[in-house]
């Protein structure tokens, strides 16, 4: 049985192969460095065009719905959020949920700082859930820790006690106490 012919079909077949790998690379590192480039741009503070965002990579969205973010054009920051909230790993998600949350405290500093306490309400609120969010899909995230006890200084969180439910104050009265740090000052 003579192989010979068999093997120079099969060594260009696999040239061929190799070449298309090697071109396939090729387009996918000019990609990459092309999505880089318009993510510096954005970074430095200039825009790019929207159609080269709508079908790039989750950073690309996310640096672009950044730079929007500090121009203070928040509704189209939040649009460009909203595309990419839900899609990626769960670092990924958590990330969207960490920049949304920092979008909506922003806004609610704003507010707070113009003494419309009104609106900033919600937007306090918001952003407290999009940080919880966030930790939830990743724990270890520090600076939404931190940005959520910022929230939470801003506009802390009231319990609503209804006056119709003397049981439930009561109930809550005790756990009030039981929760108040410190020793309790009573006789020995």
């Amino acid at each position: 049985m003579n192989t010979r012919p068999l093997l120079h079909p099969l060594l260009w077949l696999m040239l061929v192969a190799g070449l298309l790998a090697l071109l396939y690379g090729a387009a996918d590192l000019y990609r990459i460095h092309a999505n880089n480039a318009l993510i510096s741009r954005l970074v430095s503070g200039r825009d790019v065009e929207v159609e080269s965002v709508i079908g790039g990579p989750f950073e690309l969205r996310l640096a672009r719905a950044y730079y929007l973010k500090n121009k203070h054009r928040y509704d189209e920051a939040l649009a460009t959020l909203s595309l990419v909230i839900d899609h990626g790993d769960a670092a990924q998600r958590a990330r969207s949920r960490y920049n949304l949350g920092n979008l909506y405290l922003e806004q609610a500093i704003a507010q707070a700082e113009a003494m419309d306490i009104n609106a900033a309400l919600p937007l306090a609120g918001l952003a407290k859930q999009a940080y919880r969010q966030s930790l939830a899909l990743d724990s270890r995230q520090w600076d939404a820790k931190y940005n959520l006890e910022a929230a939470m200084r801003l506009l802390p969180e009231m319990d609503r006690i209804s006056p119709d439910d003397e049981d439930e104050t009561v109930q809550q009265k005790t756990q009030l106490w039981t929760t108040v740090p410190g020793f309790p000052r009573g006789l020995p």
